[in-house]
């Protein structure tokens, strides 16, 4: 393909899974608006529509908890094609929602809309009604998943991850039970090869922690104390940091002082408080087990998004984009969202091996970010390069480039429209873009 027939492709996907005011990752396997998804999801389609963009982040905000959290899952419709549903969350929310939350790639995406936008008088707009609900999902981080004021917020289930079944959960996700779940049928199977899904064990575990945390009432002051899987993920600390960041920059322009004063002060402890999870032997950072106050010998992709950040110093964003270059070169398409020399690594099952474009998409920008252009580069390339040998899939094998998961993929989209404006090939697509 050529980029203008990229571009085609890309936009036809966004607005084939558009569903009005929210957009559905793909047809069948996620029929409803998740979080990371529609943030991201947003970036691709301001270059189609930013008043678009705009409602699809004010859409997901409209469902905030009252105590500040946005949820990872908004069910604005009926779709039993999909497990676990409203009816297993049961969360009491006036529209029904998940329980728990996903990457808060959210102040990063206004950042970019604002700062990018063509329309000045609609983004400042836009950024000063979604400011304040943005920096209350971030207090209700550091509030609820940071209650000892460490600098770093934990994951209570893998879910909140976003990479649900990644290698850096299996040794905490094993002190999970599974005793007493109700019985229930899968559907993502139904959608998508079993090999390339969760296993039913991890399900199992998956489930148990929602009955768990459901029993609890959803109560937020209670869940981390109460939780068995509580694990400080690299990658997650580092997209909470970034967009704590962009949420100060937004601030400053806005001319809100005291909330850019509270969000710089948090985030001088977070970037401190990485430290304590930087591998220097493997060149990355590496998960921490909270429950059993240990570090998780595990070195995922996550461990190179703090680039993302811009956490360490010099010489450890170095060695991350070392990193970065080590993991690509064991692949044919990079970058794998696990170190394919692992024996657990798993070329083609979630999040234990294969390439998404929107792990690329961070690493990318960290990697231009702190002038590793050549570095940054070689990721955009190897992105379109995925697409045009396999189309716009959910995720792909990066031995062979064999798409996995869902197809038609609506961020897969989103993160072309923004390669192709990266790519020094794609002119004719940067000024449709623009």
């Amino acid at each position: 393909m050529p980029p203008s027939a990229l571009y085609t492709a890309a936009c036809e996907i966004l607005q084939e899974n558009d569903r009005g005011t929210y957009t559905v990752p793909t047809k069948g396997l996620y029929p409803f608006q998740w979080n990371w998804d529609s943030c991201l999801t947003a970036l691709g389609q301001r270059h189609l529509d930013e008043a678009r963009a705009w409602l699809e982040i004010a859409t997901l905000l409209e469902h905030q908890w009252p105590d500040g959290m946005v949820p990872h899952i908004i069910f604005h419709q009926e779709d039993d094609g999909y497990f676990p549903g409203p009816q297993v969350w049961d969360t009491q929310r006036p529209t029904p929602t998940s329980g728990i939350t996903q990457p808060p790639v959210l102040g990063f995406v206004l950042r970019r809309l604002f700062e990018q936008a063509q329309n000045r008088e609609l983004a400042e707009q836009q950024v000063r009604a979604l400011l304040p609900k943005a920096a209350r999902w971030h207090q209700w981080f550091f509030s609820c998943r940071d209650p000892q004021h460490t600098g770093l917020v934990a994951l209570l289930h893998p879910w909140e991850a976003g990479r649900d079944n990644s290698v850096d959960w299996d040794d905490a996700f094993r002190q999970v039970p599974t005793e007493g779940i109700q019985p229930y049928v899968r559907r993502d199977t139904q959608h998508v090869n079993a090999a390339e899904r969760p296993t039913q064990q991890e399900y199992d575990r998956f489930l148990w922690l929602v009955q768990h945390f459901r029993n609890l009432g959803w109560d937020n002051t209670r869940l981390h104390e109460a939780s068995p899987f509580r694990v400080v993920d690299p990658g997650f600390n580092a997209i909470l940091l970034r967009s704590e960041m962009d949420l100060a920059w937004l601030a400053e322009r806005l001319g809100q002082a005291e909330l850019a004063a509270t969000l710089h002060a948090r985030m001088d402890r977070t970037q401190q408080a990485f430290a304590s999870l930087w591998n220097a032997e493997q060149g990355q950072y590496q998960p921490y087990d909270r429950c059993r106050n240990q570090l998780i010998e595990s070195f995922s992709i996550a461990g190179v998004l703090p680039l993302f950040a811009g956490v360490g110093s010099p010489e450890q964003q170095q060695a991350m984009a070392a990193r970065v270059a080590h993991l690509r070169k064991q692949v044919q398409f990079g970058v794998p969202s696990h170190d394919p020399a692992d024996a657990r690594f798993d070329a083609r099952r979630y999040w234990r091996g294969p390439v998404w474009l929107i792990m690329n998409y961070m690493v990318w920008d960290g990697l231009a970010r702190h002038g590793f252009t050549a570095e940054a580069q070689q990721v955009v390339q190897d992105s379109l390069a995925l697409i045009r040998n396999s189309g716009f899939a959910e995720y792909y094998d990066p031995l062979d480039g064999a798409p996995c998961g869902g197809t038609r993929f609506t961020w897969t989209a989103a993160m072309v429209l923004e390669f192709l404006k990266a790519s020094p090939e794609a002119p004719l697509a940067t000024s449709q873009a623009a």
